[in-house]
């Protein structure tokens, strides 16, 4: 195997996180979903927006499990269940912690970071960076 997929193999099976430092929170809405209708442009996209905030500190697959429902509720709630359940199928597919994106679960660490519980000094980052 190449060097990284093994270090990264090694990563998961033994659920070593990364720790490092967490970058400022950023985000693109709702990535490469559009952010609304037609006639609404953002119409979901302080749901993506809130989503992000969960996706780019990480956590356990819980966490991941509960952002990525709550992100289907909020979508659901504007109006719009049937985009809800297809945003909630893409999250789940594309935000897994091992694709090296720029929207994985996680994205404010380095790549590679599996999930696991943020340590008290991780939560400290959080905090001071968070929106």
């Amino acid at each position: 195997m190449k060097p990284l997929l093994c270090m990264m193999l090694m990563c998961v099976l033994s659920g070593y996180t990364v720790a490092d430092t967490l970058k400022p929170f950023t985000t693109d809405g709702c990535s490469s979903f559009p952010d609304g209708t037609v006639h609404e442009k953002t119409l979901w996209k302080s749901c993506c927006t809130a989503h992000d905030v969960s996706y780019w500190k990480g956590g356990t697959y819980q966490q991941r499990l509960e952002a990525d429902n709550a992100l289907k509720a909020c979508v659901a709630k504007v109006g719009k269940p049937a985009v809800a359940e297809v945003m909630l199928a893409g999250v789940r597919v594309g935000g897994s912690p091992l694709w090296p994106t720029e929207f994985r679960w996680g994205y404010g660490w380095s790549y590679f970071r599996w999930y696991g519980e943020l340590t008290v000094e991780e939560q400290g980052q959080v905090e001071t960076l968070k929106p």
